[in-house]
């Protein structure tokens, strides 16, 4: 059996354009534009979306109207909505707004948590405690976001024993079972993604991982498979292959949703996802935004509207050698 064939295989792709996409976009999408694009994609099958962020309006204006999108939405029965919270006043609107899940987020790297969230990490750490028992309390499901897994623009690379440790502490000390590694700017190849992940889930097995890849340098794809051969079943992506940190030198867009399913389907696995209406809405949001967006199979149209069987050679066929 080739390791590239998915065997019907369940993958979760989970939806982040609207908030690591919108956030790095020029413009401001209109409130009533997010929610007929959060609509469309949940119609699609996405069955998470992450549909803002609950963060000051002064530092990210692009996402000022996260309550409005919140109530504005219309909620599909298994569909999780979900927000990235920064901190405790973000927990309250998060709340208030009624998601159904929060991401808590810091980075691995202290000069990164710096310049993103304005403290260190141990001072992120202890804050993430707080709002997971608060959002707990609340009825919410809780995610956590390690940032710069696999490397920061600032301090290069992150050392492994970092990595494992922020994650068992996530896991033990905040009770936080969903953890998605985040490769913030890129930096990430698939031979690091293996190992690195398979170091994960021999130190916190119980950890439900996410990979959260950024297609930088090209490799975002083979990144996934890579993440798949090591167990991951949930994988963030963006409409369109829109996104990038605005506190990281050089990030650029998440990986492409419609790029990604199209390749995990024709590879065998099953996202439960309607690729056709997933192509069109990524082109109506390029269209919208008003310029080329990275995606590919938006323009190219996928390779085929099924696989085609591969099929080995009987072993009682002789081969002719040359």
């Amino acid at each position: 059996m080739s390791p590239w064939c998915g065997q019907r295989r369940m993958i979760h792709v989970q939806e982040v354009a609207l908030r690591d996409g919108l956030q790095s976009e020029a413009g401001f999408m209109p409130t009533d534009e997010k929610i007929k694009f959060v609509d469309r994609l949940a119609a699609s099958g996405l069955s998470k979306i992450e549909v803002s962020s609950f963060v000051s309006p002064r530092a990210v204006p692009q996402l000022a109207d996260a309550e409005a999108v919140f109530q504005g939405i219309t909620r599909l029965p298994g569909v999780i909505y979900a927000a990235l919270v920064p901190n405790l006043r973000g927990l309250e609107r998060a709340i208030a707004a009624r998601a159904d899940e929060v991401n808590l987020v810091m980075s691995a790297s202290e000069s990164h948590n710096r310049a993103n969230l304005r403290m260190s990490c141990d001072a992120s750490f202890q804050a993430i405690k707080e709002a997971a028992l608060l959002a707990a309390n609340a009825g919410l499901r809780v995610a956590a976001s390690l940032s710069c897994s696999f490397g920061c623009p600032f301090e290069g690379e992150m050392p492994t024993a970092t990595i494992l440790m922020w994650c068992r502490r996530l896991q033990e000390e905040a009770g936080i079972r969903s953890i998605s590694l985040c490769d913030t700017t890129g930096m990430a190849y698939p031979a690091l993604v293996h190992d690195l992940v398979g170091l994960v889930r021999s130190s916190s097995p119980e950890a439900n991982l996410t990979l959260h890849f950024h297609n930088t340098r090209g490799l975002g794809l083979a990144n996934v498979f890579a993440g798949l051969d090591a167990g991951v079943i949930h994988f963030d992506a963006a409409l369109a292959g829109i996104g990038g940190c605005p506190y990281a030198p050089g990030a650029t867009g998440n990986i492409c949703t419609e790029d990604l399913i199209h390749a995990l389907e024709l590879s065998g696995y099953r996202c439960g996802v309607n690729l056709d209406a997933l192509i069109e809405t990524a082109r109506e949001l390029e269209k919208f935004l008003g310029h080329t967006t990275p995606g590919q199979v938006m323009k190219a149209g996928p390779r085929l509207s099924s696989p085609r069987e591969v099929i080995a050679p009987c072993e009682s066929t002789p081969v002719r050698t040359m």
